[in-house]
């Protein structure tokens, strides 16, 4: 449970919006199926993720925990599982590698449509399936060391314990689980920004505007919704790295010897941050998205509304 109130109020809100936002996300995905897509089923698992993410919020911050624990399986749970955060840095870690996923899935569309298409030309579901399945595996294995990190003591405490290497492991851990994917899909934007960029110009003027009442060819449709789901993606990014990046730097000049504790304002205004990002992407969606705000209006009950493929 959560002791420091404003951070109570704040990442129970966070919790609540995430658990509504997520819900719905899923459940637009689910019910139009012009939005029952490869893109769109790794934003479907981004939703799911966060959905679960957002659940463990609002328990971590609302439900008091046993005091002291008790000293059986009860307690090594309790201290190894919950208190550790293993239980909510494997959503975090996940929801990481699913938008790389999500990110390279886009790349290769745009820029090596050709190698994209014989990629997915058999099997495509099972694929998707596997990768998203390597995003929720990769996401606990990259964090058990979380576990062996604290310890019952025999008066019901859980406390931090020093594991030989954990200097490196923890260096480690930010390079794979932050530096890494941040660097690759830092490049997969600019690359991708740059081709969209190569197909409007070659397309003519009638991508960038289309005289009103004229019908709108094909491939401007097409590029059309490209470029629209690649800027939501974009904000996606560049909100992750806002609600990320904090944190990371202070664990990783930390791991370097730094001395900051954790309890120390900036470390949980990063921890807050962080469980921002579980909420912020329905709302982004909602924003700019094109075909979430169709999908979710055909839902509602406007049926004239068409859902375009990305």
């Amino acid at each position: 449970m959560e002791d420091i109130l404003i951070l109570r109020v704040y990442k129970s809100l966070v919790g609540v919006l995430g658990l509504l936002g997520n819900f719905l996300v899923c459940v637009v995905i689910l019910k139009v199926r012009a939005m029952q897509t490869r893109t769109n089923a790794f934003i479907f698992n981004q939703a799911v993720i966060d959905f679960f993410g957002s659940v463990v919020i609002i328990l971590q911050t609302d439900v008091p925990l046993p005091d002291p624990l008790p000293n059986d399986a009860r307690g090594w749970i309790w201290c190894h599982i919950w208190i550790s955060n293993f239980m909510i840095i494997i959503f975090f870690v996940s929801s990481t590698f699913n938008l790389l996923a999500l990110t390279l899935e886009r790349y290769f569309a745009i820029v090596h449509p050709y190698k994209y298409q014989a990629t997915f030309a058999k099997y495509p579901r099972l694929k998707v399936g596997l990768t998203i399945a390597f995003c929720w595996t990769f996401g606990v294995l990259i964090k058990i060391y979380t576990i062996m990190i604290v310890e019952n003591t025999p008066d019901g405490r859980c406390t931090p314990r020093p594991i030989p290497g954990s200097q490196a492991i923890g260096i480690l851990t930010v390079f794979i689980q932050y530096i890494l994917p941040v660097g690759v899909m830092l490049f997969a934007y600019v690359r991708t920004s740059v081709e969209l960029k190569r197909q409007a110009n070659r397309s003519g003027p009638s991508t960038v505007a289309t005289a009103p009442g004229a019908p709108e060819s094909m491939s401007d449709s097409l590029l059309r919704a490209r470029r629209n789901t690649f800027k939501t993606l974009m904000i996606v990014f560049i909100t992750f790295l806002v609600c990320w990046s904090p944190n990371q730097i202070i664990f990783l000049l930390w791991n370097f010897g730094w001395g900051a504790k954790f309890t120390d304002w900036y470390f949980l205004l990063s921890l807050a941050l962080i469980a921002s990002n579980s909420c912020v992407n329905p709302f982004i969606y909602a924003l700019k998205y094109k075909q979430f705000r169709k999908g979710l209006l055909q839902i509602l009950g406007k049926k004239s509304v068409q859902v375009e493929a990305a």
